[in-house]
């Protein structure tokens, strides 16, 4: 179904179980992708929760677009409002387990659950996030590749995260390896056609 209410609906799901799965990886204590890096290092220093954390970088980043001419959709807006409050909840009900194994299964299920997750709401076709929106915005505007953006942008948020003290270790190395394959393989099964309106007025 590519309808609005649906796709609204896939979105909503895809973002509260994005922020969910943010939730277990921070709870494992094995390593945070770069931007959570960058969010835990920051709860470290301010009043603010992981969650609040998230969203405010995610307002922060999302004004860094208006230099770019990036604009945002409707799930850019709740991307920056909805994976924050659902972080702070999977935060509040997941227990740390004391057992590596425990640990590790909450890392790899937070780490399949959240490439899922993305495809969700990357398939809904209702805007980027911000902090993709950045990257996509400084990509059309300079010229310069897809790779050095994301490169450039994660290394200096992940760097400025660890030395705030955020949470780097073989989570933060096996997200890197496996969010893309993971999204590539649910995105087609999640993606939905949408009409540009001239199609659909040639097809009414």
């Amino acid at each position: 179904m590519s309808g609005l209410p649906a796709r609204l609906v896939r979105l909503n799901v895809g973002l509260l179980l994005y922020g969910f799965t943010m939730a277990m990886m921070v709870e494992s204590t094995l390593g945070l992708d770069p931007w959570d890096v960058f969010h835990e290092g920051v709860t470290q220093h301010v009043g603010l929760t992981f969650g609040q954390v998230v969203i405010v970088t995610g307002a922060v980043v999302l004004l860094l677009w208006i230099p770019l001419r990036q604009m945002p959709g409707i799930g850019t807006v709740l991307n920056v409002i909805v994976i924050g409050v659902a972080a702070d909840a999977g935060i509040a009900v997941i227990a740390q387990p004391d057992d590596l194994w425990l640990r590790s299964l909450l890392l790899v299920g937070g780490i399949v659950g959240n490439g899922f997750a993305g495809a969700l709401y990357i398939g809904a076709a209702l805007g980027p996030g911000p902090r993709d929106g950045l990257w996509l915005g400084l990509v059309r505007r300079t010229g310069r590749s897809v790779r050095l953006w994301r490169t450039v942008i994660e290394v200096t948020v992940l760097a400025v995260g660890f030395a705030l003290g955020g949470t780097v270790g073989v989570g933060t190395v096996l997200y890197a390896v496996a969010i893309g394959p993971i999204v590539q393989a649910f995105l087609p099964h999640t993606q939905v056609e949408v009409r540009r309106p001239l199609e659909a007025d040639t097809r009414a």
